[in-house]
């Protein structure tokens, strides 16, 4: 164990045994590096662990205080979905719903993005200037579908310090995750097959399943652990899937996170129906826990696991860079890529890997992430004191969604629609299925921190969910 590791270990301890109780002032950055003998680096490297935590926050010019627990109100329960396989039509009412998630002037709970102020645009943009002058021309030619070179070594450097070893050979820099997503889609299926998805699950998986004339069959989803393993084997032994699109790291709507043990019997229960998986991971740089999660890749040795990640979530958002680890697919998602949009853009993939070797990446990660841990608590305090008595929530551990049920008399999309009026964008349940099942459930955001906005409209949200209930 490292040093600042133990000293956050010992401040977590005084935390939890009440010695530092909320709201007390954590002793200074100074005064700890005095009194322990120890750089202030340290203490700093320890507070950041423990805002990722969500055990302190700091205060502009006041220091470090210990957080309020995060609100704990029921979490929902195991979803029960149709195991039938059924065509997707979903598109239509995520255009209408979500065109106004756009707006600047809305409260943005229902957008799929964070706050662009959380990243470091202008270092990023320092690094772009820096890669794009030593650019060789050539290299706009040479670095076409897998991508830039420099890119996917520091790419499959992160994955070995996650103890998950990846060829940079297998690596396709696409445009964005999705492009990721759907290029190892268009590899493993054709029009009408049936792929598996949790329940409820990311919209634009639908929407993917839709535009390729496919069909999809959803499987009950825990809200804190993820997929149910056993209920895919049983569609496993009585469908013909052939494929998986599924998020083991903290799952969009829901911010699951799969344990170790279930990743590994998922991998292992595809390996036995020789099933590829599409794993979708653009989350799991924002944990808010001591160490990174695995994805189900790390399992993975049959080549099967497609892991697909960006860093639009975590660092770049705008910069559309993503990339595929596809496993024995490596090939034919790099023709696919070729045949759709040839390459990334080039200046991209250079100044994200200038970035990445020199720009401090992770110190960015540390405080991006104990941030959103530290806003989390806040939402979550205020879905408790104003929503309607019966409302369950989920609590994640990492990513910046939060998934509400709300009591059954409560109709989602008028929430929505009343919400609105108050310019206030929300995700309702109905987009996370492909049979609309989820009537009285809302996906929150909990990723735009710097809105002074949130927290009046969450209590309109409560507002409006009691007078429809």
């Amino acid at each position: 164990m490292k040093l600042y590791e133990a000293l956050a270990d010992e401040v977590a301890g005084c935390i939890a045994s009440g010695q530092l109780p909320p709201g007390q002032r954590v002793p200074s950055v100074r005064e700890t590096s005095r009194s322990r003998g120890v750089s202030p680096s340290t203490v700093f490297e320890a507070y950041y662990l423990l805002e990722a935590r969500g055990l302190i926050e700091a205060r502009p010019r006041s220091g470090y205080f210990v957080t309020h627990a995060a609100a704990k109100p029921p979490e929902p329960d195991i979803s029960a979905p149709q195991t039938d396989g059924r065509a997707v039509e979903v598109s239509d009412l995520v255009f209408e719903v979500l065109g106004h998630a756009r707006n600047k002037a809305v409260v943005p709970l229902g957008s799929a993005f964070p706050s662009p102020t959380l990243f470091p645009l202008p270092k990023l943009a320092l690094a772009l200037g820096k890669a794009v002058r030593r650019l060789d021309p050539w290299r706009t030619v040479e670095d076409l579908s897998p991508g830039s070179a420099t890119l996917r070594r520091q790419i499959g450097l992160r994955y070995l310090a996650m103890g998950c070893g990846v060829d940079t050979e297998e690596l396709v820099i696409t445009n964005g995750a999705m492009e990721a997503l759907n290029l190892c889609l268009e590899a493993v299926t054709r029009p009408g097959d049936l792929v598996a998805v949790e329940s409820p699950t990311f919209y634009a998986a639908l929407q993917a399943l839709e535009r390729h004339s496919l069909r999809a069959v959803e499987i009950a989803t825990h809200p804190r652990h993820g997929v149910d393993v056993s209920a895919l084997a049983s569609v496993l032994q009585r469908h013909p899937v052939k494929a998986c699109w599924l998020m083991p790291n903290f799952q969009n709507p829901l911010g699951s996170l799969m344990p170790d043990s279930s990743k590994q019997q998922l991998v292992q229960l595809l390996a036995e129906h020789q099933v590829p998986l599409i794993e979708d991971d653009v989350y799991a740089e924002l944990y808010f826990g001591p160490q990174k999660p695995k994805p189900a890749k790390a399992w993975d040795r049959s080549g099967l696991v497609m892991h697909c990640s960006s860093f639009s979530k975590s660092l770049a958002p705008g910069y559309r860079v993503g990339w595929a680890a596809a496993g024995r697919f490596s090939k034919e998602v790099a023709r696919r890529k070729l045949m759709n949009s040839l390459a990334a853009s080039l200046p991209s993939q250079e100044g994200l890997s200038e970035y990445l070797q020199h720009g401090g990446y992770d110190r960015h990660l540390r405080q991006l992430r104990a941030t959103l841990a530290a806003h989390r608590n806040v939402v979550l305090r205020a879905i408790d004191k104003c929503f309607p008595a019966g409302t369950k929530v989920t609590l994640p551990e990492g990513g910046y969604f939060v998934w509400v049920e709300l009591p059954q008399t409560v109709d989602a999309l008028e929430v929505h629609r009343l919400a609105l009026s108050h310019d206030i964008s929300l995700a309702p349940g109905h987009l996370f299925s492909a049979d609309r099942r989820y009537r009285h459930h809302l996906r929150l955001n909990f990723g735009h921190p710097d809105n002074p906005h949130i927290e009046k409209a969450l209590h309109t949200i409560g507002q409006i969910a009691k007078a429809l209930a």
